[in-house]
């Protein structure tokens, strides 16, 4: 049995019990909610406000992803917001100079990527003790230079060639939704199937151990840091073609709604645990409870409340699943 194996494995009893309702819970909550917002509400469940959920969802979704890669290995990565803040502005700036706009948009997914390897050779280079300490700093230095580089100002008038395909629709299904689906599929290959993903699972669960087992620990902990900057870059992307523009206060909270996803989902922030189907029913969580909370004409305020709770709820339950997995 290889260490990968040995991380994820669940132990019998109280232990196989914490696994199961981590796998099944979300998804039953999820149901839950949803059936308890089609009887407050007659709106809810048509077609129009289902994709428009999902078409919200999305870019949390693509966020929650990246940062599921991260958790995962125990980290955290509080610069998500900021990165997507600062690669919107760079794919307005390259399209208002003239590129291409399939290159600006690789250019900027790119460019989210080489903010989140930073991320990682902070930690594995300079070995700065903890992720919250790098990604923190980052966060400000990625928000400062969006700011800068616009000005201040959204760049808007983005060219139309760009946003039809990202924004608009495709058989009758946002292609926000479609993108995102896509890059789910991509995820679960990833973590589920590639030695790659496995190293992830082994350093999330025992980093040690995975180090003496020959897991080149340093490179795998970049690679993480690095996806998570690239998804930033691609919800930048589609975050662009939808509002038309690049702004720099972009993104600002994704992390928190994205975190919020990953544990709804299963995840642990002690590592080695999560899955990609949990990460997408978290984020439709989140996506459905603001829709219903905005269906039902409740205050901006007291949604601030009830997705906090939310988050301190699942949070909560993270560490009920270690104590009762460790019982």
């Amino acid at each position: 049995m290889n260490i990968a194996s040995v991380a994820v494995a669940a132990p019998a009893g109280a232990g196989g019990r914490a696994l199961f309702w981590q796998r099944v819970g979300p998804l039953l909550g999820l149901l839950i909610l949803c059936g308890g917002l089609s009887l407050a509400s007659p709106h809810f469940l048509t077609v129009d406000n289902l994709l428009n959920v999902l078409r919200q969802s999305s870019i949390n979704a693509i966020l929650a992803l990246g940062q599921l890669v991260v958790i995962i290995t125990a980290g955290i990565d509080l610069s998500i917001g900021s990165i997507v803040g600062l690669t919107i502005v760079l794919l307005a700036l390259m399209m208002k100079a003239g590129w291409p706009w399939g290159l600006a948009c690789v250019a900027a997914i790119a460019a989210g990527a080489t903010v989140g390897l930073l991320n990682g050779l902070l930690l594995t280079r300079l070995k700065l003790p903890h992720p919250f300490i790098s990604t923190l700093g980052t966060m400000n230095v990625a928000r400062g230079a969006a700011l800068l580089l616009a000005g201040g100002v959204p760049i808007s008038g983005l060219p139309l060639p760009f946003r039809d395909p990202v924004a608009g629709e495709a058989f009758g299904i946002p292609a926000p939704v479609l993108i995102a689906a896509a890059v789910y599929a991509l995820g679960h290959v990833f973590l589920a199937r590639t030695v790659w993903g496995r190293d992830l699972y082994a350093i999330g669960g025992n980093r040690e151990a995975a180090r003496l087992c020959g897991i080149p620990v340093d490179r795998r902990l970049n690679l993480a840091y690095a996806l998570s900057g690239a998804a930033a870059g691609l919800a930048a992307v589609v975050l662009a073609a939808r509002m038309n523009s690049g702004f720099p206060l972009a993104g600002q909270g994704a992390e928190l709604d994205a975190i919020a996803a990953v544990i709804i989902g299963g995840a642990s922030f002690f590592g080695g645990v999560g899955t990609v189907g949990g990460t997408l029913i978290g984020a439709l969580v989140i996506g459905f409870l603001r829709n219903g909370l905005n269906l039902l004409d409740v205050s901006a305020y007291w949604q601030m409340i009830v997705i906090g709770a939310v988050i301190v709820a699942a949070v909560t339950i993270d560490v009920l699943r270690q104590r009762i997995a460790g019982s």
